[in-house]
């Protein structure tokens, strides 16, 4: 397949120019001609574009200075070189057509060998450019494709493991979605608190939507006779339900050290799994931490994952009506719950409605 040649636009009012310049290029060049600003600039914006323009400066109505200034500031036209060809000889006129972004400045009467060497090597110069921009944005474009690739691996792995742990407990249904959305809905809700503008950036809250799915990963260590136990847990039953957090959170603690590097949605994934189901008062476990001590990601999941448990049925107990769920969110207030992420959970209560009807 045969290379199509380059174009070149000769922009002068001269016709005995124009038709030296014409000849001069014609046999390696595709030649395009214009004989005032008004009509380069018209040409210039003809496909295929120039890869190169050869610009005379005086000229009438307007001058070569204006045509550049006006190619420059066009999106399309502002990386074609431009080579200036005049009469013009002082070295300020010379340094304005440079500082004006020319790339070479020839002077007249005009050498046709001369002005076809410089023509070529500006051309060599440009193909390599044009070759190295390319180069750059597909390298650009390959990271872009597998970086989104990774993303959904990513997110296709954590969700087949949280889906591990909610088989072992199917009356959950749809509980990771909802979870997922609500937590979004939190993060976005408080992102400009005072007291979590400085963790809940956007990079922050997508990693904190991510991980959620994974806090209950740890019920896969939990006896089925447990588990799936119609009613109410005995203490010893209890004391092995609540190992679940423990269990999750060394999982993917193992995990981590399989890849031997941290990973950060794995380091929320594990602060949700181990402390979501922490008190804000201190008395809940496995560590019974207390008040900030508790992770932001596990106190926004403690509200999530309670809200969630008591609107929806379960196999030892039917939901309750969002009415009632939202009272006893409120009595947990500086209790169970931040009092500020609770706060936010009420100013959003409708929100949180339509995400538990929409995945019921």
């Amino acid at each position: 397949m045969p290379i199509s040649k380059q174009t070149i636009l000769i922009v002068d009012d001269e016709p005995a120019n124009l038709a030296v310049l014409s000849a001069t290029l014609a046999e390696e060049y595709k030649v395009r001609a214009a004989n005032s600003g008004k009509h380069a600039l018209e040409a210039a914006f003809l496909e295929p574009y120039p890869d190169l323009i050869l610009l005379d400066i005086i000229m009438p109505e307007m001058d070569g200075y204006t045509v550049l200034k006006k190619l420059k500031e066009n999106p399309i036209t502002q990386d074609i070189p431009v080579i200036f060809f005049t009469s013009m000889e002082s070295e300020e006129d010379e340094r304005k057509g440079l500082q004006l972004g020319a790339i070479d400045y020839i002077t007249k009467p005009i050498k046709p060998l001369i002005m076809l060497a410089r023509v070529k090597a500006q051309l060599t110069m440009k193909l390599a450019h044009d070759f190295l921009h390319d180069k750059n944005d597909f390298l650009e474009a390959e990271i872009k494709r597998r970086m989104e690739e990774n993303q959904i691996i990513q997110n296709v792995s954590i969700r087949a493991l949280a889906h591990l742990a909610e088989t072992r407990d199917q009356e959950t249904g749809e509980h990771l979605k909802r979870t997922q959305s609500y937590i979004g809905l939190l993060a976005k809700q408080l992102q400009n608190h005072p007291r979590f503008r400085e963790t809940l950036t956007d990079h922050y809250n997508s990693l904190l939507t991510m991980s959620a799915p994974l806090h209950d990963i740890g019920k896969v260590g939990i006896p089925d006779h447990i588990l799936l136990k119609p009613g109410q847990l005995n203490d010893e039953e209890w004391e092995i339900m609540k190992t679940h957090a423990e269990m999750g959170a060394h999982a993917i603690e193992l995990a981590e050290k399989d890849i031997n590097q941290s990973v950060e949605f794995l380091v929320i994934a594990k602060e949700i799994a181990r402390w979501h189901h922490e008190r804000w008062n201190g008395t809940g476990y496995p560590d019974g931490l207390i008040g900030d001590q508790i992770p932001i990601s596990a106190r926004f999941m403690a509200l999530v994952d309670v809200f969630d448990a008591i609107t929806t049925m379960r196999i030892y107990k039917p939901a309750i009506s969002f009415s009632e769920a939202r009272t006893i969110i409120i009595d947990g207030r500086n209790q169970h719950f931040d009092p500020d992420v609770t706060d936010a959970f009420l100013e959003i209560f409708d929100e949180f409605t339509d995400i538990a009807l929409r995945f019921r």
